[in-house]
Protein backbone atom coordinates (compact mmCIF):
# COMPACT_ATOMS: atom_id res chain seq x y z
CA UNK A 1 0.00 0.00 0.00
CA UNK A 2 1.41 2.79 -0.71
CA UNK A 3 1.66 6.50 1.00
CA UNK A 4 2.54 9.62 -0.02
CA UNK A 5 2.87 12.41 2.26
CA UNK A 6 2.14 16.09 0.70
CA UNK A 7 3.94 19.50 2.14
CA UNK A 8 2.90 22.72 0.35
CA UNK A 9 6.47 24.87 1.33
CA UNK A 10 6.51 29.11 1.11
CA UNK A 11 9.26 30.16 3.12
CA UNK A 12 9.04 27.58 5.54
CA UNK A 13 13.00 27.45 7.12
CA UNK A 14 11.25 28.33 10.56
CA UNK A 15 9.74 24.85 10.68
CA UNK A 16 10.47 22.93 7.50
CA UNK A 17 13.72 20.86 9.35
CA UNK A 18 11.40 19.64 12.42
CA UNK A 19 8.56 19.19 9.76
CA UNK A 20 10.79 16.93 7.21
CA UNK A 21 12.08 14.86 10.40
CA UNK A 22 9.04 13.66 11.59
CA UNK A 23 8.15 11.92 8.76
CA UNK A 24 8.54 8.12 8.91
CA UNK A 25 11.26 7.27 6.15
CA UNK A 26 8.71 4.70 4.89
CA UNK A 27 6.38 7.18 3.16
CA UNK A 28 6.62 9.18 0.22
CA UNK A 29 7.50 12.58 0.04
CA UNK A 30 5.89 14.89 -2.49
CA UNK A 31 7.09 19.13 -1.99
CA UNK A 32 5.21 21.47 -4.03
CA UNK A 33 7.58 24.68 -3.01
CA UNK A 34 5.27 28.17 -4.44
CA UNK A 35 8.46 30.29 -5.06
CA UNK A 36 9.90 30.47 -1.72
CA UNK A 37 12.82 33.77 -1.56
CA UNK A 38 14.55 31.85 2.18
CA UNK A 39 16.31 29.00 2.19
CA UNK A 40 13.69 26.56 1.69
CA UNK A 41 14.49 24.90 -2.05
CA UNK A 42 18.34 24.48 -1.20
CA UNK A 43 17.83 22.62 2.37
CA UNK A 44 15.34 20.33 0.80
CA UNK A 45 17.67 19.51 -1.92
CA UNK A 46 20.90 19.33 0.24
CA UNK A 47 19.07 17.21 2.72
CA UNK A 48 15.66 15.19 1.21
CA UNK A 49 17.42 14.57 -2.32
CA UNK A 50 14.53 11.39 -2.19
CA UNK A 51 12.01 13.77 -1.72
CA UNK A 52 10.05 14.80 -4.92
CA UNK A 53 10.58 18.43 -5.61
CA UNK A 54 8.11 20.86 -7.68
CA UNK A 55 9.70 24.61 -7.80
CA UNK A 56 7.27 26.81 -8.71
CA UNK A 57 8.11 30.24 -10.63
CA UNK A 58 5.27 31.90 -8.77
CA UNK A 59 3.09 31.29 -5.50
CA UNK A 60 0.36 29.00 -6.87
CA UNK A 61 -1.46 29.09 -3.53
CA UNK A 62 -2.41 26.35 -0.93
CA UNK A 63 -4.81 24.64 -3.16
CA UNK A 64 -3.90 24.46 -6.38
CA UNK A 65 -0.02 23.68 -5.16
CA UNK A 66 -1.46 20.69 -3.10
CA UNK A 67 -3.57 19.66 -6.44
CA UNK A 68 -0.31 19.37 -8.23
CA UNK A 69 1.08 17.17 -5.59
CA UNK A 70 -2.00 15.17 -4.91
CA UNK A 71 -1.81 14.56 -8.64
CA UNK A 72 1.84 13.62 -9.02
CA UNK A 73 1.10 11.09 -5.90
CA UNK A 74 -2.62 9.64 -7.57
CA UNK A 75 -0.30 9.49 -11.18
CA UNK A 76 2.29 6.93 -9.12
CA UNK A 77 -0.35 4.50 -7.84
CA UNK A 78 -1.21 6.26 -3.60
CA UNK A 79 -3.48 5.07 -2.04
CA UNK A 80 -3.52 7.33 0.60
CA UNK A 81 -2.51 10.87 0.68
CA UNK A 82 -1.98 12.90 3.56
CA UNK A 83 -1.78 16.05 3.42
CA UNK A 84 0.64 17.86 5.78
CA UNK A 85 1.05 21.66 6.59
CA UNK A 86 5.08 23.11 6.42
CA UNK A 87 4.68 24.32 10.27
CA UNK A 88 3.29 20.71 11.54
CA UNK A 89 4.75 17.74 13.31
CA UNK A 90 3.79 14.19 13.05
CA UNK A 91 4.30 11.70 16.09
CA UNK A 92 5.71 8.25 14.48
CA UNK A 93 2.66 6.36 14.18
CA UNK A 94 0.23 9.06 12.97
CA UNK A 95 -0.84 8.25 9.78
CA UNK A 96 -0.86 4.63 10.82
CA UNK A 97 -3.59 5.05 13.61
CA UNK A 98 -5.60 7.04 10.66
CA UNK A 99 -5.30 4.68 8.26
CA UNK A 100 -6.42 2.01 10.52
CA UNK A 101 -9.33 3.93 11.43
CA UNK A 102 -10.01 4.38 7.88
CA UNK A 103 -9.85 0.62 6.74
CA UNK A 104 -12.76 -0.17 9.32
CA UNK A 105 -14.56 2.88 8.92
CA UNK A 106 -14.18 3.51 5.39
CA UNK A 107 -17.44 5.96 5.02
CA UNK A 108 -15.26 8.48 6.39
CA UNK A 109 -13.39 10.73 3.55
CA UNK A 110 -11.09 12.78 5.35
CA UNK A 111 -9.67 11.59 8.79
CA UNK A 112 -7.44 14.34 10.85
CA UNK A 113 -5.73 13.74 14.05
CA UNK A 114 -5.52 15.36 17.19
CA UNK A 115 -3.63 18.57 16.48
CA UNK A 116 -1.35 20.20 19.57
CA UNK A 117 0.17 23.25 20.58
CA UNK A 118 4.56 22.81 19.98
CA UNK A 119 4.75 21.90 23.37
CA UNK A 120 2.61 19.30 23.31
CA UNK A 121 0.73 20.58 26.40
CA UNK A 122 -2.71 21.84 25.33
CA UNK A 123 -4.55 21.33 21.67
CA UNK A 124 -4.22 23.93 19.14
CA UNK A 125 -6.02 26.91 19.53
CA UNK A 126 -8.65 26.81 16.56
CA UNK A 127 -8.77 23.00 16.46
CA UNK A 128 -9.86 23.11 19.62
CA UNK A 129 -13.20 24.89 18.02
CA UNK A 130 -13.34 21.61 15.72
CA UNK A 131 -14.10 19.62 18.37
CA UNK A 132 -16.49 21.57 20.73
CA UNK A 133 -19.96 20.64 21.69
CA UNK A 134 -21.28 22.04 18.71
CA UNK A 135 -18.80 19.85 16.40
CA UNK A 136 -19.49 17.41 18.52
CA UNK A 137 -21.07 16.63 21.69
CA UNK A 138 -19.51 13.48 22.97
CA UNK A 139 -15.61 14.37 22.03
CA UNK A 140 -14.81 16.46 25.59
CA UNK A 141 -17.38 14.70 27.70
CA UNK A 142 -15.78 11.25 27.24
CA UNK A 143 -12.31 12.93 27.78
CA UNK A 144 -13.07 14.94 30.83
CA UNK A 145 -15.73 12.31 31.92
CA UNK A 146 -13.19 9.26 31.68
CA UNK A 147 -15.74 7.69 29.41
CA UNK A 148 -14.69 5.15 26.85
CA UNK A 149 -13.19 6.53 24.09
CA UNK A 150 -14.84 6.35 20.46
CA UNK A 151 -12.23 5.12 17.34
CA UNK A 152 -13.25 7.95 15.34
CA UNK A 153 -15.43 11.37 16.03
CA UNK A 154 -17.44 13.01 13.23
CA UNK A 155 -17.32 16.47 12.62
CA UNK A 156 -18.42 19.27 10.03
CA UNK A 157 -15.24 20.37 9.39
CA UNK A 158 -11.42 20.21 10.55
CA UNK A 159 -9.04 22.19 8.98
CA UNK A 160 -6.42 20.74 6.29
CA UNK A 161 -3.14 21.47 8.28
CA UNK A 162 -2.99 17.31 8.52
CA UNK A 163 -5.60 15.17 6.55
CA UNK A 164 -5.49 11.48 5.58
CA UNK A 165 -7.24 11.63 2.25
CA UNK A 166 -7.86 8.07 1.09
CA UNK A 167 -7.95 7.58 -2.97
CA UNK A 168 -11.58 7.31 -3.16
CA UNK A 169 -12.11 10.22 -1.71
CA UNK A 170 -9.78 12.09 -4.16
CA UNK A 171 -11.90 10.31 -7.22
CA UNK A 172 -15.35 11.44 -6.03
CA UNK A 173 -14.55 15.00 -4.57
CA UNK A 174 -11.56 15.60 -6.69
CA UNK A 175 -9.00 18.29 -5.43
CA UNK A 176 -9.06 21.93 -4.21
CA UNK A 177 -11.56 24.26 -5.76
CA UNK A 178 -8.91 26.88 -7.71
CA UNK A 179 -11.52 29.72 -6.54
CA UNK A 180 -9.43 29.67 -3.09
CA UNK A 181 -6.10 31.10 -2.94
CA UNK A 182 -5.64 30.65 0.85
CA UNK A 183 -7.62 29.96 2.84
CA UNK A 184 -11.40 29.17 2.92
CA UNK A 185 -10.05 26.21 0.14
CA UNK A 186 -10.73 23.43 3.19
CA UNK A 187 -13.88 24.97 4.07
CA UNK A 188 -14.89 24.41 0.78
CA UNK A 189 -13.87 21.11 0.41
CA UNK A 190 -15.23 19.75 3.17
CA UNK A 191 -19.05 20.78 2.22
CA UNK A 192 -17.98 18.98 -1.04
CA UNK A 193 -17.23 16.24 1.28
CA UNK A 194 -20.15 16.09 2.80
CA UNK A 195 -22.20 16.60 -0.16
CA UNK A 196 -20.71 13.48 -1.26
CA UNK A 197 -21.77 11.60 2.05
CA UNK A 198 -18.56 10.88 3.18
CA UNK A 199 -17.82 11.66 6.58
CA UNK A 200 -14.92 13.73 8.37
CA UNK A 201 -13.72 12.83 11.62
CA UNK A 202 -11.15 12.97 14.13
CA UNK A 203 -8.41 9.90 15.52
CA UNK A 204 -8.43 10.53 19.44
CA UNK A 205 -5.14 7.66 19.06
CA UNK A 206 -3.94 9.80 16.68
CA UNK A 207 -1.59 12.95 17.21
CA UNK A 208 0.24 15.93 15.30
CA UNK A 209 1.87 19.09 16.36
CA UNK A 210 0.47 22.83 14.91
CA UNK A 211 3.72 25.07 15.62
CA UNK A 212 1.68 28.60 15.45
CA UNK A 213 0.21 29.40 18.75
CA UNK A 214 2.85 32.31 19.45
CA UNK A 215 2.02 34.08 15.50
CA UNK A 216 0.07 36.92 15.86
CA UNK A 217 -3.61 37.70 14.20
CA UNK A 218 -3.23 39.69 11.40
CA UNK A 219 -5.54 42.91 11.36
CA UNK A 220 -7.79 43.83 8.58
CA UNK A 221 -8.66 47.54 8.53
CA UNK A 222 -12.10 48.26 7.26
CA UNK A 223 -11.36 49.12 3.38
CA UNK A 224 -8.11 47.65 2.98
CA UNK A 225 -7.30 45.48 0.72
CA UNK A 226 -6.56 42.58 2.97
CA UNK A 227 -10.01 43.54 3.94
CA UNK A 228 -12.00 43.08 0.83
CA UNK A 229 -9.90 39.72 0.09
CA UNK A 230 -11.01 38.40 2.76
CA UNK A 231 -14.26 39.24 2.55
CA UNK A 232 -13.98 37.69 -0.96
CA UNK A 233 -12.91 34.49 -0.11
CA UNK A 234 -16.19 34.32 2.77
CA UNK A 235 -18.32 35.08 0.45
CA UNK A 236 -16.91 32.37 -1.64
CA UNK A 237 -17.02 30.02 1.45
CA UNK A 238 -20.40 30.83 2.04
CA UNK A 239 -22.73 31.01 -1.39
CA UNK A 240 -20.04 28.32 -3.29
CA UNK A 241 -21.30 25.37 -0.38
CA UNK A 242 -23.17 23.01 -2.40
CA UNK A 243 -24.67 21.68 0.88
CA UNK A 244 -26.82 24.62 0.75
CA UNK A 245 -29.38 26.69 -1.41
CA UNK A 246 -27.30 29.80 -1.20
CA UNK A 247 -27.40 31.04 -5.01
CA UNK A 248 -30.85 33.08 -4.73
CA UNK A 249 -29.82 35.01 -1.97
CA UNK A 250 -26.23 35.93 -3.76
CA UNK A 251 -28.27 37.27 -6.31
CA UNK A 252 -30.21 39.62 -3.86
CA UNK A 253 -26.70 40.35 -2.46
CA UNK A 254 -26.13 42.33 -5.54
CA UNK A 255 -29.42 43.83 -6.40
CA UNK A 256 -29.15 44.74 -3.02
CA UNK A 257 -25.83 46.78 -3.40
CA UNK A 258 -26.86 48.51 -6.52
CA UNK A 259 -30.05 49.67 -5.15
CA UNK A 260 -27.76 50.84 -2.44
CA UNK A 261 -25.01 52.24 -4.66
CA UNK A 262 -27.98 54.23 -6.97
CA UNK A 263 -29.72 55.82 -3.56
CA UNK A 264 -26.39 57.29 -1.70
CA UNK A 265 -25.65 58.48 -5.61
CA UNK A 266 -28.82 60.19 -6.11
CA UNK A 267 -28.45 61.92 -2.15
CA UNK A 268 -25.03 63.02 -2.55
CA UNK A 269 -23.53 60.79 -0.12
CA UNK A 270 -20.37 59.91 -2.23
CA UNK A 271 -18.44 58.40 0.63
CA UNK A 272 -21.43 55.78 1.10
CA UNK A 273 -22.27 55.66 -2.92
CA UNK A 274 -18.44 54.55 -3.49
CA UNK A 275 -18.15 51.87 -0.27
CA UNK A 276 -21.36 50.41 -2.34
CA UNK A 277 -19.73 50.15 -5.88
CA UNK A 278 -16.88 48.35 -4.14
CA UNK A 279 -19.03 45.89 -3.10
CA UNK A 280 -21.61 45.46 -6.08
CA UNK A 281 -18.03 45.48 -8.40
CA UNK A 282 -16.49 42.38 -5.85
CA UNK A 283 -20.06 40.61 -6.20
CA UNK A 284 -20.14 40.78 -10.11
CA UNK A 285 -16.43 39.72 -10.02
CA UNK A 286 -16.73 36.28 -8.27
CA UNK A 287 -20.12 35.87 -9.50
CA UNK A 288 -18.95 33.19 -12.72
CA UNK A 289 -16.69 31.46 -10.09
CA UNK A 290 -19.34 30.94 -7.62
CA UNK A 291 -21.65 29.81 -10.13
CA UNK A 292 -19.43 27.39 -11.90
CA UNK A 293 -17.95 26.25 -8.86
CA UNK A 294 -21.33 24.60 -7.67
CA UNK A 295 -22.15 23.42 -10.92
CA UNK A 296 -18.98 21.08 -10.69
CA UNK A 297 -19.27 20.34 -7.45
CA UNK A 298 -22.40 18.85 -7.38
CA UNK A 299 -20.75 16.16 -9.61
CA UNK A 300 -18.67 13.33 -8.56
CA UNK A 301 -15.20 12.97 -10.19
CA UNK A 302 -11.78 14.15 -9.29
CA UNK A 303 -12.59 17.76 -10.06
CA UNK A 304 -9.22 19.95 -10.40
CA UNK A 305 -7.04 17.17 -10.45
CA UNK A 306 -4.54 16.18 -13.25
CA UNK A 307 -4.61 12.56 -13.24
CA UNK A 308 -6.12 9.94 -15.80
CA UNK A 309 -8.82 7.94 -14.49
CA UNK A 310 -8.96 5.17 -16.97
Amino acid sequence: MKISIIIVTYNGMQWLERCLASIPKKYDVVIVDNNSTDTTVQFIEQNYSQAKLFKEKENLGFGQANNKGISYALQNEAEYIYLLNQDAYLENDTIEQLIKVHQCQPAYGILSPIHTNEEKTRLDKNFSNYVSYRGNAQFYSDFVLQQEKQIVYEVPFVNAAGWLLPKNTLLNVGGFDPIFFHYGEDDNYCQRVCYHNFKIGIVPNAFMVHDREDRPAKKTPLGSEAFYKKRERNLKVKYADITQSHLPNFYKLIEKARKNYRKQSLLLKWKNAKQHKQLLKLYLKIQKDIECSVVNNKQKGAWYLQIDQE
